[in-house]
């Protein structure tokens, strides 16, 4: 099924939301110990990437009004192809720092849904 803009916009947008809330509830040194927790915050980081990624191949214009755009879909490869080099306090800095930043740009770009017809 071919995915527009906006689906992307809208999966990544949600699965910020529910991280922003997950990071709101946990501290690194949770996130260091439970395994559980690791792998829900890297899945939907990956998942995050990955539908980045799948924009920015469809809608590059789209893709680059996200702060940092490149450096989310790398991240995503780190997460999925160098899992043995990622570091626990990159990753909580990402969730903690980063994410509610998407998060508003991801909902500033749902508002203008005229960009989905470029």
């Amino acid at each position: 099924m071919k995915h527009e803009p906006g689906k992307y916009l809208a999966d990544m947008l949600e699965r910020c939301s529910y991280l922003v809330t997950l990071a709101s509830k946990h501290t690194i040194a949770e996130y260091r110990k439970d395994r559980m927790l690791r792998n829900t915050i890297e899945r939907e980081r990956q998942n995050i990437g990955e539908a980045l990624m799948q924009l920015n191949r469809r809608k590059p214009g789209i893709a680059r009004k996200i702060t940092e755009h490149d450096r989310i879909i790398r991240f995503r490869h780190v997460l999925v192809h160098g899992y043995d080099i990622v570091r626990a306090d990159y990753v909580w800095d990402v969730l903690t720092l980063k994410l509610p930043i998407l998060k508003r740009e991801l909902e500033t770009l749902l508002d203008q849904r005229s960009l989905f017809s470029e």
